[in-house]
This record gives structure tokens, sequence and C-alpha cells, in this order.
């Protein structure tokens, strides 16, 4: 729980992907390097749909790479990106700021809880 003094909990940005997609092979390395360079206490993950196929339970991946922004449990971005650091650090930056809306859908508020409980 946050008090009004109390940061807000940090950010875990996923990155869903699978291993046999290529642009997602290709991008893991940059991926990877924004992960290194993260804020402090920000969790940076790269999930495997499948391997990880319990862990991301229902949610319904239907282009690579999809990003998850979740803060505290509660998802805040779930979508395709464009595999490059720019648009990826654009919004991780306005959920740094609180300029995201909670993400509206059970499936990606689900996963977020699990990932928190993880």
């Amino acid at each position: 729980m946050t008090t009004p003094d109390s940061p807000p909990p940090a950010l875990h940005v996923a990155c869903l992907c699978a291993a046999w997609c290529h642009v997602c092979n290709d991008w893991r390395p940059a991926f990877d390097e924004l992960a290194a360079q993260a804020a402090d206490g920000e969790r940076w993950s790269w999930i495997d749909i499948e391997d990880d196929e319990a862990l991301v339970g229902d949610v319904d991946v239907e282009d690579f790479p999809t990003l998850l922004i979740t803060r505290g449990g509660q998802a805040l971005h779930l979508g395709p990106v464009a595999p490059r650091a720019e648009p990826v650090l654009t919004l991780v930056e306005h959920a740094r700021l609180g300029r995201m809306a909670p993400h509206d859908g059970d499936e990606a508020s689900a996963l977020a809880r699990r990932l928190a409980a993880r």
C-alpha cells in the first residue's frame, strides 16, 4: 500500500515474443540493452509466450513484439510495438510520468498480477 508521500510501485516492462519470430530474435539484444539501462527498481522481462504459456494465460498476442507495461500488478499498456528503442522508451516514459490510464482488459490485468507475484 502506498501513502501520499510514498513513491508509486516501480514499473514492470515485459516484451511478449516467441522464439520462432525472427523480428523478436533481432529485437532481443536492443531490448536487453534497454533493460540494462532501466530506472532503479524497474523490472524488464522477456517472455516467450509459448515457453511461458502458463504465465501468459489467456492474453491473446496477435503481433510481435507485444509490450506489456505494469505497475503494482495493474496493466497500463498491452499492445504491439515497433521493435525499436524510441517507441518503447516513449511508452515507458509516459508510464513513468503517470500518463497512462489502467489498461482495460481482464486478461492483461490477470497477467500483470501474475508478474507482480513472481
